[in-house]
């Protein structure tokens, strides 16, 4: 633990001060990264083009096809009625966390999993009932214009995604009995905190590429500001790893994956080493060259960090498929894409909202998002699972302790 606590602040160091650095290297005045509220847009972006978009298409195809296409062709084994199968994530966990450190575990195969064990039927709680009330209520309010509402139309984001967590919930426990907000309450309470803290970051990477920005940042005091943009910023991590835990109980969305292809690294310190040197530069460059970096604000943080885990010899999240289990790395991807789904449904008519500004990408927008923009949540998932982790205490390994 001691080790953790002198890595944590090592680690914000070099994820705050490397984008500096490189911007004062290049001689950019650094007042303007700085500026709060961020309202001066200064960075101008390149126009789209039809070579980038293909290529950037044929490399988020050539990522994830692969996964998907195991998904969808793995036969998954039929369920006796009244029985979970030995092979079904829920019949093996407490709740879905537990599932997937159990089925991830390198020790564990079909051979010792426990017999199956008959379905326990589970109503949906009330609190799910109240959470779709809340979010269908709030969902209203954010797309029409009630002149009654006042200044509260501007803050119906929190009130969306407070809705959703408990829904996601709701729907984990229906299905297992258990979830995250009731299993594990202090620790669920305590990502909200961190979540605030964790998006924050990600602001203050945008002012060194400006991919996106908020519309009548404007009109508000910094300390307005602060308080108004921190409150749904809290929701972010709650509700990613509440969608993981929920995607966990459902089997068929990542059947196979469980034992596909192992990738193993030769020489993982050596690796971890190359992956921090360039991973680092590339973050350190995002301000000097953004129309081709920009990428990297969503990649560099998170191979800076499982770089730094390699190198010390500890779990990171990519350990898993070493054995051959991705769902590690599939499920909180695929938990952030639904996520992102709903960010910028949600979005899409709010009166507070965001709007985008991609270099040679940004076209054929669902809703305020350009179509390939939608892959950023991929690598986003993954760090929500690392950072949860990162300042957990429990010891369990990097891809299953979030």
């Amino acid at each position: 633990m001691k080790q953790k606590r002198f890595r944590i602040p090592f680690i914000a160091l070099l994820l705050v001060g490397l984008p500096l650095l490189g911007v004062f290297l290049a001689g950019a005045p650094l007042a303007r990264y700085l500026e709060f509220p961020p309202v001066t847009r200064y960075v101008k972006h390149a126009p789209f083009s039809w070579p980038f978009f293909i290529g950037t298409a044929v490399f988020i195809i050539g990522a994830v096809g692969p996964l998907l296409i195991r998904v969808l062709r793995h036969r998954v084994a039929p369920i006796a009625p009244g029985f979970n199968g030995s092979r079904s994530i829920a019949s093996v966990a407490i709740n879905a966390r537990d599932a997937t450190a159990r089925l991830s575990s390198p020790k564990s195969d079909a051979s010792d999993a426990p017999a199956p064990s008959p379905l326990t039927p589970h109503a949906f709680p009330w609190w799910g009932w109240l959470g779709l009330g809340i979010t269908s209520l709030a969902w209203v309010l954010a797309w029409n214009r009630f002149p009654w509402l006042g200044n509260l139309q501007s803050h119906t984001f929190t009130p969306l995604w407070i809705g959703y967590i408990l829904v996601i919930n709701a729907l984990a426990s229906k299905r297992t009995g258990h979830c995250m907000m009731l299993g594990r309450p202090r620790y669920f309470l305590s990502l909200f905190l961190l979540s605030a803290a964790f998006w924050w970051f990600f602001e203050y990477l945008n002012r060194f590429v400006q991919n996106w920005y908020y519309v009548g940042a404007s009109e508000f005091t910094a300390t307005e500001y602060f308080w108004y943009a921190t409150l749904p910023f809290s929701t972010v991590l709650p509700a990613v790893l509440s969608t993981r835990d929920w995607l966990a109980t459902c089997h068929r969305l990542s059947a196979g994956l469980d034992h596909w292809w192992p990738m193993q690294v030769r020489q993982p310190t050596l690796v971890g080493w190359l992956v921090l040197v360039l991973a680092g530069v590339g973050l350190m460059g995002i301000g000097v060259w953004p129309d081709y970096l920009y990428p990297l604000l969503w990649v560099s943080p998170l191979l800076i960090i499982t770089s730094l885990q390699a190198v010390s010899g500890e779990e990171t999240v990519f350990s898993c498929i070493s054995r051959g289990d991705w769902r590690p790395i599939w499920l909180p991807a695929f938990a952030a894409l639904v996520c992102g789904l709903f960010w910028e449904l949600w979005n899409y008519r709010s009166l507070a909202h965001w709007e985008y500004a991609v270099p040679f990408v940004h076209r054929f927008q669902i809703f305020e998002m350009p179509l390939l923009g939608y892959a950023g949540y991929l690598p986003f998932g993954l760090e929500c699972v690392v950072i949860a982790g990162l300042l957990s205490s429990r010891g369990e390994p990097m891809e299953l302790r979030a």
